[in-house]
């Protein structure tokens, strides 16, 4: 499947180094709202949603890990950035570690949260089939249930409606399509072909794809950082902002 062209938004300092951010399952850019201010400031940020995300194209799946990556590639392209910081969680984070084996060059460091390298026996190939069938609006509570601590969201009420609205409002294609790509991804065996500084983030309380996960991509890539945030769960970024915020600028600083 050739490349589509995805939903864009550039901010802060064009003359500064590039950080692309890219989105997890069922979520859009807006995911990445507590992050921008501090790398507003540092550079030149690009966010987008991922195909079948947000106001992205919504081309008929399945999708491959592939076709995400040519995405990314050439939204690159088409932003003109030769080499860019990639940001990743969940989804986006499986994207932008493929990326970074297939076009080592186009990559000045790498940055994922929250994500795995394999999930064969996670169910996603059947989930796929019951968003066809249901939808995502199906789904959206059971989905967000992992993306916080259950504190949290008692706590705070209106961000459980916030995000729960997000997974219901993405295209049922878009979301069954990329579940297909990840019920097919295998990144175990070349993750150590990444030659970029990688930091990896798990949160300490996700269910979806544990710390013993990030665990496991940090032990592949040879240099790697691995942070892990208490009191996260999946959206780790969102539930501990601060903290995520303050990894993410002391390894593109770094970088």
């Amino acid at each position: 499947m050739s490349a589509v062209d995805v939903h864009a938004v550039a901010s802060g300092k064009a003359d500064r180094p590039a950080v692309v951010l890219s989105n997890s399952l069922g979520s859009d850019m807006r995911m990445w709202e507590p992050q921008l201010p501090a790398l507003e400031e540092r550079f030149h940020v690009i966010r987008y949603d991922t195909r079948g995300h947000g106001q992205s194209p919504v081309p008929d799946g399945p999708y491959t890990l592939d076709d995400l990556s040519d995405d990314l590639l050439a939204l690159l392209d088409r932003f003109g950035v030769e080499q860019a910081h990639l940001i990743g969680l969940s989804l986006g984070g499986m994207t932008m570690m493929r990326t970074a084996v297939r076009a080592h060059e186009r990559v000045a460091s790498v940055a994922v949260l929250c994500t795995s390298a394999a999930l064969p026996d996670a169910g996603y190939a059947d989930r796929a089939g019951l968003v066809r069938r249901e939808g995502t609006g199906h789904i959206a509570e059971a989905v967000v249930g992992k993306w916080f601590t259950p504190t949290y969201l008692a706590e705070n009420s209106a961000q459980k409606e916030f995000y729960e609205a997000m997974v219901a409002d993405t295209p049922d294609e878009g979301y069954a399509g990329c579940c297909e790509a990840i019920a097919a991804m295998d990144l175990r065996d070349e993750l150590s072909r990444i030659a970029a500084r990688t930091l990896v983030v798990a949160g300490a309380e996700d269910i979806a794809t544990p710390p013993a996960m990030l665990t496991d991509i940090a032990d592949r890539i040879e240099g790697s950082t691995l942070t892990v945030l208490p009191n996260a769960c999946h959206l780790a970024n969102l539930q501990q902002p601060e903290a995520a915020t303050a990894a993410l600028i002391n390894h593109l600083e770094q970088a």
